[in-house]
């Protein structure tokens, strides 16, 4: 059994009943967050899609984090192919009254990984040139995108203080417990992708940023620090294939 499902009460809809079909470790990550009004943002997303809010404002999230253990059950991990860096822009929606996230790219090292996601799961991945480097608990963390244009997002983070639970009904609960994912198929249907994974071990992050052009294609400003961050040192997730939402 995957570790993942040792737990399931935190969920906010049971588990899907169908068999889960892909695993990922997700490591070293930080939670990045700008407020910006949702009417800003409804343009993004497609009709049938909601912005969501949390006490009067929607966010925009910036997720830099590694990948390990990416692999098709039952398969081994594989050299070159279950591990790389990768990098999200993310908005917070909801559809048919699911919460989830709603992707606006995602930037990874792996060739493979990229061209896959594309064309399996609708998913807008880029290829990017990445490293990630650690110097005692800090990360520093280097991306910079290969194509359409020149995107980048360059800095370094470590958490600060104890691991802490997220409420229900909090800020950080609202921006990190999410168990499905939002995308598009080229027919323009809503698809939903199922995750799993344990309640997110959070921690307060201290962060300092270079550059952050990663949201310039969408005409979204992200400026200066971000105001709320957080840290998560690892979750083990699992994953169903996508259906109609």
């Amino acid at each position: 059994m995957h570790i993942s499902l040792t737990h399931s009460e935190h969920r906010p809809w049971p588990l899907p009943q169908r068999r889960w079909h892909m695993r990922q470790s997700w490591q070293d990550l930080l939670f990045a967050h700008w407020p910006i009004a949702a009417k800003a943002l409804a343009h993004l997303v497609p009709d049938g899609v909601k912005i969501q809010e949390h006490d009067g404002t929607s966010w925009v999230g910036v997720v830099p984090f590694r990948m390990r253990g990416v692999m098709f059950r039952p398969l081994p991990d594989l050299p070159w192919v279950s591990a790389f860096a990768e990098l999200n822009l993310r908005l917070y929606v909801e559809v048919g009254g699911k919460p989830g996230v709603w992707f606006l790219s995602l930037d990874a090292a792996n060739p493979l990984a990229v061209w896959a996601a594309r064309r399996r799961f609708h998913l807008p991945y880029f290829l990017a040139d990445m490293q990630v480097r650690e110097v005692g608990e800090r990360l520093h963390y280097r991306s910079v995108r290969r194509a359409p244009q020149r995107v980048a997002f360059k800095g370094n983070y470590a958490p600060v203080g104890p691991v802490i639970a997220a409420r229900p009904g909090s800020l950080e609960h609202f921006l990190t417990e999410r168990y499905c994912l939002y995308t598009s198929a080229p027919s323009g249907m809503i698809l939903r992708g199922d995750i799993h994974h344990l309640a997110w071990p959070l921690q307060r992050a201290s962060v300092e940023l270079e550059e952050n052009s990663i949201a310039a294609p969408h005409s979204l400003a992200l400026d200066g620090a971000p105001p709320v961050v957080h840290f998560a040192k690892r979750i083990d997730a699992i994953m169903w294939p996508l259906e109609a939402a």
